[in-house]
């Protein structure tokens, strides 16, 4: 039996400024505070450009760039532990993320 794969894969995917903001109305899983989740979700899905235009919105919000997981760690911490992701986590620090 062949398997068919249910979804292309997307390469250059447009990020319009309305697509960006609507990351800042993603829903988190329980006992997940909800800034925490809309901000790693948005590390995992944008482009650096698209990152920090998101981060502007989410700041400009009042929401809090150091929310914390339920492991304790900030999106910050985390990212600090990817390889290649220094442009993200000066993204964060510049916007007054801490670990």
């Amino acid at each position: 039996m062949v398997l068919k794969k249910d979804k292309e894969k997307v390469l250059d995917e447009v990020w319009t400024e309305e697509r960006v903001k609507d990351f800042l109305n993603v829903k988190p899983a329980e006992d997940v505070e909800a800034d925490f989740h809309t901000l790693l979700k948005a590390y995992q899905a944008m482009r650096l450009e698209n990152f920090e235009e998101f981060v502007g919105f989410f700041v400009a919000e009042g929401r809090n760039v150091n929310a914390k997981g339920p492991d304790g760690n900030t999106v910050l911490s985390i990212i600090k532990t990817h390889r290649k992701s220094d442009e993200y986590a000066a993204v964060l620090e510049k916007n007054g993320a801490t670990e």
